[in-house]
């Protein structure tokens, strides 16, 4: 193994932080390091399971741990490790979360980003794209930690109060996209959040309307609370598919998950418009429709508290971290100025935890507002950066 520093261990900055109230973690093994580096795959994914626990963490906690992340894949990925050299950023210089090179997500297409041998992985995950296409690959040697961070972070901001709800998901299940991380997750929620009579509305014939207006009335007539999941152009065909005059009222406490903007899937909508529409139809006020954030190249999701107003603020849990760059310095940009979101995600461990967005956004303070897709001057500042690491991670001369 490369010497790549020799610094105190970190074990007592990772301890993670527990109400006095909440019944102790199940028991980890604590994780040993090498400088900053975890000597292996077990120890950190019991150390971040450990760290994703408790219940927030210190910024000097989040940058012990990324520290030592960002060493591990600097040791195992090599694509990262020369991108990293390039922009003179290793393990012995680099000090805070902030300062680790972001991996543009293009490259996922172009390379593959592991610290496992890709054949080895468990479960991969690709990007949504044209028969033929380039498709951005995400490899998990296992979904432990992945699994982790879903349930957590879903309780936490979807389910809120509610133990469990009785689901319909509008999207197909993990026999028909097996390689969708979006299919996981939604097969996740139904599985450990799903009341009895949750399932999936939607096959590969699309969506069933008929299914779908009998489960919404039968929660009308029995009083029941219940959640609608999807992707947001699945809700839009389904509100197409309804006759102009069909509406619902929902019994309180229903909510409705929705992610992944349109993609071309469906008619594009504004999205003030598009949560009006859902709330006067189902009758589920706009706080308590919620979108998802995520992507294939994290292993953390972000949401909001709800789209009374829009763009509402982000955020996530407290092993995520975000802040707003320069795509081609890395550099953040100054308060109140759009640039490209980057995020730090641990329990993206097998492959790079910074990653760089093709998406415009805004620091809050408490969060970010996810502005769309980059363009001018930040869509050129993100193909800028993907040809500087593939030059990089490819041993190529500028």
């Amino acid at each position: 193994m490369r010497d790549i520093g020799h610094e105190p261990p970190l074990n007592l900055l990772l301890a993670p932080k527990r109400r006095p109230d909440r019944p102790a973690a199940p028991p980890v093994r604590p994780a040993r390091f090498v400088g900053r580096c975890f000597v292996t795959e077990a120890e950190i994914i019991d150390a971040l399971l450990a760290f994703m626990a408790g219940d927030d963490a210190s910024e000097d906690a989040f940058d012990a741990m990324a520290l030592a992340l960002f060493a591990y894949q600097f040791e195992n990925n090599a694509p990262l490790r020369r991108f990293a050299r390039q922009r003179a950023k290793t393990p012995r210089n680099v000090r805070r979360w902030r300062d680790i090179p972001p991996v543009p997500i293009t490259a996922f297409k172009e390379l593959t980003l592991s610290c496992v041998a890709p054949d080895s992985a468990m479960r991969v995950f690709m990007t949504s794209g044209t028969t033929g296409g380039a498709r951005g690959k995400s490899y998990h040697p296992t979904l432990k930690v992945y699994d982790a961070s879903m349930t957590a972070n879903f309780r936490h901001r979807f389910m809120q109060e509610r133990e469990t709800i009785r689901m319909g998901v509008l999207f197909p299940d993990e026999t028909v996209l097996p390689n969708s991380s979006l299919a996981h997750y939604l097969a996740l929620a139904l599985r450990h959040f799903g009341a009895e009579g949750s399932g999936y509305l939607m096959g590969t014939e699309g969506i069933d309307v008929e299914a779908v207006c009998a489960a919404l009335d039968r929660a009308t007539e029995t009083g029941e609370p219940c959640a609608l999941l999807g992707a947001s152009y699945s809700f839009v065909h389904l509100m197409d598919a309804l006759p102009p005059d069909r509406r619902f009222a929902l019994p309180a406490g229903s909510r409705i998950l929705d992610t992944g903007g349109f993609k071309g899937q469906s008619r594009e909508m504004e999205a003030a418009a598009f949560y009006d529409q859902l709330s006067a139809t189902f009758g589920v006020p706009k706080r308590l429709c919620i979108n998802m954030y995520g992507m294939t190249e994290l292993s953390t999701q972000f949401y909001d508290d709800g789209n009374e107003e829009t763009p509402p603020v982000k955020s996530g849990p407290h092993w995520i971290r975000s802040h707003v760059v320069d795509p081609l310095t890395g550099r953040e940009m100054p308060q109140g100025a759009i640039g490209v979101l980057a995020h730090c995600d641990l329990a993206h461990f097998n492959s790079a935890c910074a990653i760089l967005t093709e998406d415009a956004g805004l620091d809050t303070g408490d969060g970010f507002l996810l502005l769309g897709r980059a363009d001018g001057e930040e869509a050129r500042g993100c193909s800028m950066a993907i040809e500087e690491f593939l030059r990089a991670a490819q041993g190529r001369a500028g």
